[in-house]
Order: C-alpha cells, then sequence, then structure tokens
C-alpha cells in the first residue's frame, strides 16, 4: 500500500501552512525563538558526544581516538587494503570481474521512494554512486570551510590522512552490509549495521550485546537523519540562498526551509518519484561543474598551489598562534570534519550498498573503499586548495572566530560554511555564488533524500516495517528539514557532529568484533579474482 500525496501530503502541508499562516508564527524573530529553544539541546549533546580524555596536556574527544584507532586498526589488519587493491576497487566499478557476480535480482527500492524501477538489478557502480551522491555534498563545500577557518590550512593535511585510513573502515563495515542483509519475500532490501550488529554478534555468541548495539546504532540513526543528513543540509542551503540573493527578513530561513520541506515531502510522502529521477542526472552534473570549476581556479592560481600546499604540511604540525588548541586542535578539526563528510566509521553506508547484487559482500567492500577517495582525498582537498589561495592575502584570520564562523579583517563581518566557500569561488569567478547557490540546493536535496532512506531503515527496525511507521517517520523528518533552515550554523553544526559521530560508538564496536568475519569473505574473493588475472 503506498501513501497517495491526495490522501497523506495535503493533509500535512495544509497543517503545516496553517500553523505558519498564524499570527505568532508570522512574528518578528521567529528563527531567533527557534534557534534558542534549540541551542540547549545541541550544545548538551555535543557536550556528551564529544566527552575528552586527558592525553598529556591535551584533552581529545573518545569519539575520534576510537574512530583514528579503529581505522588504522582495520589498515593495518588487512595489510593496508586500501593502497592495495586500490586498483582492483576500481576494476571492479569498471565491470572488469562482472561475470563472477549473480543472483537473484534485488529490489532497489524502498517503498518507492527512490528508484522508478520496482524490480531491478544494482550493479556496483550503481550502489557506488547511489553512497556517493549521500557524502558528496555539503560536507565538502561547507564543512571544509569550518575545518580550515577554526584549524587553519593544517586542518586538510589531517583530512587527507582520515580519508585515506576510512577507506579502510569503510571496507569492513560495507561488506559486512551485504553479508548480514536482509531481503523479504517482496524482494525489498533492509541492511546495514543495525542487521549485521545483530546477527553478526549472534553468530560468534554475543547475542544480547549485538541486540543492544543494534538498537543503540538504530536509535542513533535516526537523529543522524535528523540532523546531519537533515538539518544541516537545509542551513546551508537557505543560507546560500540568503547570501546570493539578498533575502533579508527574521523568519526568511523558516520560509526557505518550509519550501524545501514541500518539495522533500513530494518525494518521501507522495511517491512521486520524477523529481528524484530529476534530481539523480542533475545532481551529478553540478558535482562535475564544481570539481571543473575549482580544478579551473586551481590551474588559473598555479603559482600558488606550492605555498598552498607548504602550508597545509607545515601548519598540521605547527599552526600558527591564533589556531586554539595547537596541533592538537588542527588535527582534531581535520578528523571531526572528514567523519562528517565521508561518514567512513559511522556505518551509514553500508545502508546503501547492501542493496548491491553480488554473490561475494568483500567485491562490494572493495568497492566502497573508493567512497573516502572520492569525497575527502580529492574533492575535499579541492575546495581546501581553493579557499587557501583565496586567503593568502589574509582576507581573513585562521582560528580568528566567534560561534564557529571565521571573522573577516576588512569588513568586520562574520561568515562561515559554504558562505566562505562561496566567496572564495566568487573571487576567482565573479558570480559563481549564483551557479554554487543552485548546486548546493541540489546537493541537500539529494542527502537530504539520501538520509530519509537512511533513517526510514533505522526507524522501522525499531518500530515495525508498516506503512503507519513510515509515515511517522517522515512527518518527523520534514519537522527538522524546516528546524534546521531557522536556527544558526553554530547549533546546527553542534548537532549535525554529534549525531552523526555518535553512531560510531555502536558501530565500531561491531566491527571490532566482525573483523574475521570480513577476512573469511576476502579470503573467497581474492582467489577467483586471481584466477581471473591468470
Amino acid at each position: 500500500m503506498k501513501f497517495e500525496l491526495s490522501k497523506w501530503g495535503k493533509r500535512i502541508f495544509c497543517l503545516i501552512l496553517l500553523l505558519y499562516n498564524s499570527s505568532d508564527v508570522w512574528a518578528t524573530g521567529l528563527d531567533e525563538r527557534i534557534n534558542d529553544a534549540f541551542m540547549p539541546v545541541a550544545l548538551a549533546w555535543e557536550n556528551f558526544v564529544f566527552t575528552p580524555i586527558r592525553v598529556a596536556s591535551f584533552s581529545i574527544p573518545i569519539v575520534l581516538i576510537v574512530l583514528v584507532l579503529g581505522a588504522l586498526f582495520f589498515s593495518v589488519r588487512f595489510s593496508f587494503i586500501n593502497i592495495r587493491l586500490f586498483h582492483k576497487s576500481i576494476a571492479i566499478v569498471r565491470g572488469k570481474y562482472d561475470d563472477l557476480e549473480g543472483g537473484s535480482k534485488i529490489q532497489e527500492d524502498v517503498q518507492g521512494t527512490i528508484k522508478d524501477e520496482s524490480v531491478g538489478e544494482v550493479n556496483h557502480f550503481q550502489a557506488l554512486a547511489t553512497a556517493v551522491s549521500g557524502t558528496v555534498g555539503l560536507g565538502n563545500i561547507a564543512m571544509v570551510a569550518v575545518a580550515i577557518s577554526l584549524g587553519g590550512p593544517g586542518a586538510t593535511f589531517w583530512m587527507i590522512l582520515a580519508g585515506i585510513l576510512g577507506m579502510s573502515t569503510k571496507f569492513v563495515e560495507c561488506t559486512l552490509g551485504v553479508k548480514y542483509r536482509d531481503v523479504n519475500q517482496e524482494g525489498i532490501v533492509f541492511g546495514g549495521p543495525m542487521y549485521y550488529l545483530s546477527r553478526g554478534c549472534a553468530e560468534i555468541g554475543w547475542t544480547k550485546l549485538g541486540k543492544i548495539l543494534s538498537i543503540v546504532f538504530a536509535v542513533l540513526c535516526v537523529g543522524a537523519s535528523f540532523g546531519g543528513g537533515n538539518a544541516f543540509q537545509s542551513n546551508q542551503a537557505c543560507a546560500q540562498i540568503v547570501s546570493s540573493f539578498g533575502i533579508s527578513g527574521n523568519s526568511s530561513g523558516t520560509i526557505l526551509g518550509l519550501i524545501i520541506a514541500v518539495l522533500v515531502g513530494i518525494v518521501i510522502i507522495g511517491g512521486i518519484k520524477r523529481i528524484a529521477k530529476v534530481t539523480e542526472k542533475v545532481v551529478p552534473l553540478m558535482a562535475v561543474l564544481y570539481v571543473l570549476s575549482a580544478l579551473f581556479i586551481i590551474c588559473m592560481n598555479y603559482r600558488l598551489i606550492d605555498d598552498a600546499f607548504s602550508l597545509i604540511i607545515s601548519e598540521a604540525f605547527t599552526p600558527r598562534a591564533s589556531i586554539s588548541g595547537g596541533a592538537i586542535g588542527v588535527m582534531i578539526q581535520g578528523f571531526r570534519r572528514s567523519a562528517f563528510s565521508n561518514e567512513a566509521g559511522a556505518g551509514s553506508a553500508a545502508i546503501a550498498h547492501s542493496a548491491v547484487n553480488t554473490r561475494y559482500p568483500a567485491s562490494e567492500g572493495l568497492v566502497a573503499l573508493l567512497e573516502p577517495f572520492i569525497d575527502t582525498v580529492i574533492i575535499c582537498t579541492m575546495t581546501a586548495l581553493v579557499i587557501i589561495m583565496f586567503n593568502m592575502n589574509d582576507v581573513f584570520v585562521y582560528g580568528n572566530v566567534v560561534n564557529d564562523e571565521a571573522l573577516l579583517i576588512a569588513t568586520g563581518e562574520r561568515i562561515g560554511g559554504v558562505n566562505l566557500t562561496s566567496m572564495a569561488f566568487d573571487a576567482a569567478i565573479p558570480g559563481f555564488s549564483y551557479i554554487l547557490s543552485i548546486a548546493v540546493v541540489l546537493f541537500a536535496f539529494s542527502t537530504i533524500l539520501s538520509w530519509s532512506y537512511y533513517g526510514q531503515q533505522a526507524w522501522m527496525y525499531l518500530f515495525g516495517r508498516s506503512n503507519r511507521s513510515s509515515l511517522v517517520f517522515k512527518i518527523i523528518f520534514l519537522l527538522f528539514t524546516v528546524l534546521g533552515a531557522a536556527i544558526t550554523l553554530e547549533a546546527v553544526i553542534k548537532f549535525s557532529d554529534a549525531m552523526i559521530l555518535a553512531l560510531v560508538f555502536p558501530n565500531m564496536i561491531g566491527l571490532l568484533l566482525l573483523h574475521n568475519k570480513v577476512r573469511d569473505e576476502l579470503s573467497k574473493y581474492i582467489p577467483l579474482l586471481r584466477k581471473k588475472n591468470a
């Protein structure tokens, strides 16, 4: 059964519009009141997730220690598979080993929200493209700017390192995602950490622990879909629109957020798939346009490339005095923003990769390790280079921040996130901010749709796979779309960072317990690749 827009969508949107049209909602300062109410929640959650421990004279969040050490462990455990089998990963995506694959067809869609085909084969390239579309976006545009604003050029070095190490983590979690996925009688796939934590741990005698970890992950995944996968996206999309087109008004963020929520709702509530199909075609074009624009700026300033990389390397270890926390502070910013950007260790990508049609889970794990490389090592680095080149004339001071926003020296204006990236691009390509506005909105829209799928999978794991359960999730999800647009960047970053990174705790415990299962799957697949090449 599908919920038609005529029955449910109109009721929901009429209710939202009715509430919004009330005199109290239209009163001046709506965005400020929403932000004031949400900020204490964001601060409390951030403080909890980023609980630090003392190492020498430094305080390092436990979550980052778990993330980095886990990624390092998997890299060593699998003999640096992120580098050793990188070329094999590319070959698998290109279809060189397709004759090794097979099996029953898997339904691509979950209740008709993303794809047009009710039943169809999802090959490796399609699975990679789907997962990358959920990570390549505002994290690459906005979070890189935040990292550099707070941590200086040196944060780029740690972002790249985190991306390279994260490739191994992504391999492990996506291999497990395919191995322990669930396919119902209708051929609908349900997969992700919820399933490999419960089923995998039960196999090795940790049934109760696995059940607890799966429930904790599912709860956090729902929260992450509301935060980083939704609120942050709508926040930065609206910020770019307001900045580029000079929109003013105390409630402008809420109004724009409401428009985005309506568009998202048409897809995820009404089951109308044409918009999603158009977005699937347009967003990759915008991604290519963004990358080509960054390359154009970098090539145009080729004389500054060596200077930019010199700053990235030198300030990774000896940052300037204005950077809070010194080298450790720079490292934390790099790892923190990288984790938000590529989500390696968070487990979200395993949900998307679970739908691939393959006999060998390790094959999809190898494909998945390309994600952090594309997302962080390539795209994030290009964004960072553009911003660093832009600031060679000291337009703003690294680390001189107020409420997570870079303070411009020349005008005294505070900017941050996507606005800083937009300014850097606009300085090299006048008028590019308008193109970036379109790209940001499309990136945000695509990511919101992807995370609605992730969150819905986790929600249905907790509350059942009924249509009613799905509808409740979608209504709450849309409310967070509006909420994200109304609150400040500081509040949404604190909440989003904490929700995404909180997934690391239950997921990493499961990955460490189940890594031998991944080794078994790899040992089955590698000999086939060697035989094929013989």
